[in-house]
């Protein structure tokens, strides 16, 4: 074996992640949610308005740099979340929608839950846990053979943490190169200062 050391130079104005998938195949024990009774909730939207699923989409993933739904023209999107094998639901806090969760069950027995995630305001405060402990009820309940999920090296620090102690295991990695968002209007230049912008 080789082990090499090189680098791969992006042009400006690409973003470039590692990509971790991941997967489960049985129900883990639900983690303990250290949340209030009642203090969340979540809805789902049914044939979610485009508007409405583009701004809590935003909310929660503009400091992490998703951008995928956003660049999305509406016919595309359409087709994705107002599929009957899309779910599409949504985290309420005191009134507010403040995370979402999406789970594609087009490829059953695979399931996979293409997006979670909560504002940023809620990071810390059980959201999270109570938002995945609501998305394996509703992917374990079909009796699919496998869930999968997937972070990078973008998410939040402790995302791929949070995966492995929920029960998902690593089953393989890859690469992924865009043309980065903020550049092209659909993110804000203010978006994730984590990651700096190099034209």
């Amino acid at each position: 074996m080789t082990l090499k050391d090189e680098f791969t130079l992006l042009p400006a104005g690409q973003i470039a992640a590692i990509v971790t998938h991941l997967e489960m195949h049985a129900k883990p024990a639900l983690r303990r949610e250290y949340v209030k009774p009642g203090e969340y909730a979540i809805r789902r939207m049914n044939k979610p308005a485009l508007a409405e699923y583009r701004e809590i989409y935003r909310r929660v993933g503009e400091q992490w740099l998703w951008f995928s739904r956003l660049a999305m023209d509406d016919e595309a999107l359409k087709a994705i979340v107002h599929d009957p094998g899309v779910e599409v639901h949504i985290l309420r806090h005191r009134g507010r929608d403040e995370g979402i969760l999406e789970i594609d069950f087009r490829k059953f027995p695979d399931v996979e839950i293409s997006f979670l995630g909560v504002v940023g305001t809620l990071l810390g405060k059980g959201a999270g846990r109570y938002l995945m402990n609501r998305a394996l009820e509703i992917a374990w309940n079909r009796a699919p053979k496998r869930v999968t999920i997937h972070t990078c090296t973008l998410d939040h620090p402790r995302a791929l943490e949070f995966y492995l102690k929920t029960g998902f295991t690593p089953y393989s990695r890859s690469i992924e190169v865009a043309d980065d968002p903020r550049l092209h209007g659909v993110l804000s230049r203010n978006a994730a200062p984590q990651v700096p912008i190099i034209e």
